[in-house]
């Protein structure tokens, strides 16, 4: 947060974490049980749903790619100032998490880091269902 000249005063636990978004009426929770069947995608977004946001949340494999389902690659890109959106998809095995950033990225420039923003996605299932969980840290309005 300090790399990205972005105020990051965040406390030491969820629960007190949570009074904050409660505070600025953000109060239903963002935690997701996604299931996606053959032809279902989701386009590229980014979770937030108030001005509290956590800058990071985590993504849970609970299919079996390749044999419970094909495709549905998690997607990642990463829009840089003045420059082509970029990002690679990602296979998520039964079990694997990933740590993704929620907002923006620090990156390291000439003069010193800069942001870019973030945003994922699901590519189209091709046969089978997905079945993924999201942990998002922060309550939604």
């Amino acid at each position: 947060m300090q790399a990205l000249s972005l105020a990051g005063d965040f406390p030491a636990n969820l629960a007190s974490f949570l009074e904050c978004c409660h505070a600025q009426g953000q109060t239903r929770p963002t935690p997701l049980l996604l299931r996606y069947r053959t032809g279902d995608y989701n386009c590229l977004h980014q979770d937030l749903y108030g001005d509290v946001v956590f800058p990071f949340q985590v993504i849970v494999g609970l299919s079996r790619p390749g044999e419970e389902f094909t495709g549905g690659e998690l997607l990642l890109t990463e829009q840089r100032p003045r420059a082509q959106s970029m990002g690679p998809a990602l296979r998520l095995e039964q079990g694997e998490a990933v740590a993704i950033t929620t907002r923006y990225r620090p990156v390291e420039g000439a003069r010193g880091y800069y942001r870019t923003t973030m945003r994922h996605g699901v590519s189209p299932i091709l046969s089978g269902e997905r079945y993924t969980l999201g942990l998002i840290f922060h309550d939604a309005a």
